[in-house]
């Protein structure tokens, strides 16, 4: 048998994946269009018709909702600054709580910070790594605002008892949708189910335009409060635009431009394919490791889709013993790019000193807010247990083709057929 890469052999594969891209002639031409135009952004942070930005945002915008049935979408530089406007739409700030799954990217918990309110952190469903509806309603306090779902990788949270427990406790739902545009939840589009979701357009994603984002929303209020934030609302509101409440209407520039928003309106019509191109290489991998021990795939829950952001996998312990570090170790060794070194949100610096604003602790110390929080693993279990036991990679995506995926294949049954050697590790 071929000796492991790790231990000297010869790797599985010697050239690099080829890389993330989504883009062709069409996003050239609409470029060029912008270019020709002389207009690369026609925003401005005052009550006139420049407020809602130029011709290819606003119709960007138009595409977007009429895409995903909403009334609302207001497009951003980013979708770490539209989880920060959402919190901020939301009414969260100092004293507030808002209940949020570890297991995502650091700004759906720093969006919180920002607000001077307290991220509390629950735990995640084990075949779906997504928020926990159960380990949510243990954590709900007066002090609670919000709750956060992500639709990790692409599969979609529970969202059916989330929003119940939202409607029981007058709680805002913010929906991270940056890994998930298109998916599906019981016949809804994720990211349109709560009172707010958020898209990211960053070069990693689905769809991309480098970076930018957008927030959806079908509540009137909501969608002009994310549109004062994202574009200097205090400036707004003083050249005479009103507001219901003032409040976390300190505008920033989080306003998407001209050419970002072109891109995605090409970008958009690319979607679908890009989603079924996804699926048809998780298949197509599936299929050649379904004999390999050891290995639990991703599920799809009834009623769901899959976008399969990131393609990640758990290992049996009842039948693997190594842990997932180790393996991925092995595979890096062969050629084959996966993780599993993810730290909880909960263990990182900011959370565990509870650094926040000045030296003095805010907003954890804040003199309005009279919880306390927990950052330990106690009560995160599952997440806990996901550290030790996740593989995780974003190789299994357009332009890599299925002959690329033979070589991944080829990894995966070289390793498990000499999962007995990583005892001396």
């Amino acid at each position: 048998m071929e000796e492991l890469a790790l231990f000297g052999g010869k790797p599985v594969r010697e050239k690099p994946f080829p890389k993330h891209r989504t883009t062709g002639d069409e996003e050239k031409r609409i470029v060029m269009e912008v270019l020709d135009s002389g207009i690369l952004s026609e925003f401005m942070g005052s009550n006139n018709e420049h407020f809602m930005g130029g011709p290819y945002v606003n119709a960007f915008e138009k595409k977007w909702s009429e895409r995903f049935g909403v009334k609302h979408t207001v497009s951003v530089n980013s979708a770490t600054s539209g989880l920060f406007a959402a919190v901020g739409a939301a009414g969260v700030g100092p004293g507030d709580e808002v209940i949020v799954p570890p297991w995502t990217m650091t700004a759906t918990a720093t969006a919180i910070l920002s607000f001077n309110a307290v991220p509390v952190f629950c735990d995640i469903e084990e075949d779906t790594f997504c928020m926990d509806p159960v380990s949510v309603e243990k954590l709900i306090t007066p002090r609670t605002r919000a709750l956060m779902p992500v639709h990790i990788y692409g599969h979609p949270a529970d969202m059916d008892p989330i929003m119940e427990l939202a409607s029981r406790y007058n709680l805002k739902v913010i929906e991270d949708a940056a890994q998930s545009p298109g998916g599906y939840y019981k016949g809804k589009l994720t990211g349109t189910i709560g009172h707010m979701g958020v898209f990211s357009f960053n070069c990693n994603k689905i769809i991309q335009c480098g970076e930018g984002g957008a927030v959806v929303t079908n509540d009137d209020e909501l969608a002009k409060r994310l549109r004062l934030i994202r574009n200097h609302g205090e400036a707004v509101v003083a050249t005479g635009m009103s507001v219901q409440d003032g409040s976390n209407i300190i505008g920033w520039n989080y306003r998407m431009n001209e050419i970002e928003a072109a891109i995605m309106m090409v970008q958009l019509d690319r979607l679908d394919h890009l989603l079924k191109e996804r699926k048809d290489l998780v298949e197509y991998f599936e299929k050649g490791i379904r004999d390999v021990t050891g290995l639990i795939l991703p599920v799809v829950k009834d009623g769901c889709t899959h976008t399969y952001y990131r393609y990640t996998m758990r290992l049996d312990r009842d039948s693997i013993k190594v842990p997932s570090a180790t393996i991925a170790k092995a595979l890096n060794a062969e050629g084959i790019s996966f993780n599993a070194d993810y730290i909880p949100l909960n263990l990182y610096p900011i959370y565990q000193k509870r650094m926040g604003y000045g030296s003095q602790g805010c907003p954890f110390t804040c003199a309005y807010y009279g919880g306390t929080v927990d950052y330990t693993m106690k009560n995160l279990p599952v997440t806990d247990q996901m550290t030790r036991t996740t593989l995780s990679s974003e190789v299994i995506r357009p332009p890599v083709t299925f002959v690329d995926v033979d070589q991944i294949i080829m990894a995966f049954q070289k390793i498990f057929k000499q999962i007995e050697k990583f005892d001396v590790i």
